[in-house]
């Protein structure tokens, strides 16, 4: 991955033939043109779960039709971190009853949960180029 800074408070990383964009809000004195490096952070939480959701209902050819996820952060105010993630998953009322454990034991296997969960070092350098 190579981040870089293409100005004002965006910065953005390149990684595997992508490039994403971040950018901070307004109020921080960015321009509001991009999701902040957290919002992709909590979101990567939800997309990787859903991911994990709409995987296991393939295999079984569950329609993922009405099925949503809502995450909602607890907030510790003294540390100034989410201290807790709650996330919801609704299902239609027509999924199967004998699934619905399951289904949550695959959401379970989200990789960017486990990593949060085991989380790895993290080194940092600096080097002149």
């Amino acid at each position: 991955m190579k981040v870089s800074f293409p100005g004002g408070k965006k910065v953005q990383a390149d990684y595997r033939g992508f490039t994403i964009t971040t950018d901070q809000s307004t109020a921080s004195g960015g321009d509001g043109s991009a999701p902040s490096p957290f919002d992709l952070f909590l979101a990567s939480i939800g997309t990787c779960t859903g991911y994990y959701i709409m995987a296991f209902c393939q295999q079984r050819n569950i329609p993922t039709d009405g099925i949503e996820l809502t995450m909602d952060m607890v907030h510790n105010t003294q540390r100034h971190l989410i201290e807790r993630i709650d996330v919801r998953v609704s299902l239609p009322e027509d999924f199967p009853d004998r699934y619905v454990a399951a289904c949550i034991k695959a959401a379970e296997q989200c990789t960017v949960k486990r990593h949060l969960q085991e989380p790895p070092e993290i080194v940092l350098t600096a080097a002149k180029s």
